[in-house]
């Protein structure tokens, strides 16, 4: 249930309650005053009638009567008895307070019609039925108003939310919420939340960048010493770590450019099949390729090769053979026989210098990062997932043209 009809529902039930206890309370309280009116009227008529019988021996007074054959058969014992009392009854004729008292001859009763009482009662219940009826309407329709203003408001914080954790971070809630109010207070926390975050990756991301534009120039030297080197195995061991470390560079200065948003795509209409074959060529690695569909799409062809380029390389390093690359239609699937990825990347995706697991080898965990990066910036789907009789399994979809 929504928050609008949550508060809209527990509107309705407590003015429900109230109204129905208030109208409840006033129908008691006016069938009280209305019998207790009866009865004193009853009693009032049956002391004169009393009075004008002991003088005169007759009985006289509207309603009196002597030995009343409808008189109730409680009060008529009361009276009998050799005491007086009041009671209300219901008989053929209609509804009654009856009064009697005893005198010689028997039981002297006098009767007060109370037709037009309960009539009085009875008008009563339908104002306070309408008036409750009309109670309840406005309070739930302003509770409705109410519920909807702050749903509204919620869901718009809600979306803006989303937007800053699909990588928005310049977005401000308290420019779409007004108010003064505890949803106002939530939207400016959000608001510093969402500047602390985007200031905080800004830093990331030039000090990525200042460092790998920094290591440039003094890795340009080490490659050159490297080349002048005598030929022998340490001189084979330093260019291979200079040529790691250049590689590492180039992949920060990637990453540092793909966070930054300053890529656009190149697009062309290539065929897929052969664009795949070439990709698993430019590898070197062994490679099982399965075509179902390659149809013809409009995608980059060089951030393709990357994407598929550092899949492969990372089912080969991480995993273990044989590696397929399966193709239907525009979904790409790579897939090893390791152990499959960590549950921490399935959880977060992939995190830069984070392999994740020991198990999956070493490694400065930017291929599937940049993955990632490129697969955004041409508009394809990457997720990562574990096949089911082992093995990690990366999905590349590719968008419609």
């Amino acid at each position: 249930m929504t928050l609008r009809r949550q508060i809209a529902t527990a509107v309705a039930a407590i003015s429900v309650l109230v109204a129905v206890a208030v109208g409840l309370l006033v129908h008691r309280a006016m069938i009280r005053q209305h019998v207790d009116q009866a009865r004193a009227t009853a009693l009032t008529a049956l002391e004169s009638s009393l009075t004008g019988y002991g003088r005169s021996g007759e009985v006289a007074g509207r309603g009196a009567a002597l030995n009343d054959p409808a008189l109730p058969g409680r009060l008529r014992t009361l009276a009998t008895g050799g005491r007086q009392g009041s009671m209300l009854a219901t008989d053929g004729t209609g509804e009654s307070m009856w009064a009697a008292g005893p005198v010689q001859q028997g039981v002297l009763s006098v009767r007060v019609d109370f037709t037009q009482d309960r009539q009085a009662i009875a008008d009563l219940d339908r104002i306070i039925l309408l008036t409750v009826v009309a109670a309840v309407f406005t309070t739930v329709l302003a509770g409705v108003l109410v519920a909807d203003r702050i749903s509204r408001r919620l869901r718009t914080a809600a979306t803006a939310a989303r937007g800053i954790a699909a990588g928005g971070t310049d977005t401000r809630i308290g420019e779409l919420v007004d108010g003064k109010d505890e949803v106002a207070d939530l939207a400016a926390a959000v608001d510093l939340m969402s500047r602390t975050l985007h200031r905080r990756l800004a830093d990331e991301q030039r000090f990525t960048a200042d460092v790998a534009h920094e290591l440039r120039t003094p890795l340009t030297g080490l490659v050159t010493a490297a080349e002048l080197l005598p030929p022998g195995r340490p001189t084979e061991l330093v260019r291979n770590r200079v040529q790691a470390l250049r590689g590492l560079v180039e992949d920060l200065l990637e990453v540092s450019r793909l966070d930054a948003d300053a890529e656009a795509p190149d697009l062309s209409a290539i065929p897929l099949d052969r664009a795949v074959h070439r990709t698993v060529t430019l590898t070197g690695l062994d490679v099982t390729v399965e075509v179902a569909d390659g149809p013809r799409v409009r995608t980059d062809l060089r951030r393709l090769d990357r994407i598929l380029g550092n899949l492969l390389i990372n089912a080969h390093r991480h995993g273990a053979a044989p590696v397929h690359l399966h193709v239907d239609g525009r979904r790409i699937t790579v897939r090893d026989h390791g152990p499959g990825y960590p549950d921490d990347l399935l959880r977060h995706g992939p995190q830069r210098f984070r392999t994740n697991a020991p198990e999956r080898g070493r490694g400065h965990g930017l291929g599937l990062t940049i993955a990632t990066g490129h697969a955004r910036v041409i508009g394809a789907a990457l997720t990562f997932t574990n096949h089911p009789d082992g093995g990690a399994l990366a999905t590349l979809t590719l968008p419609p043209d």
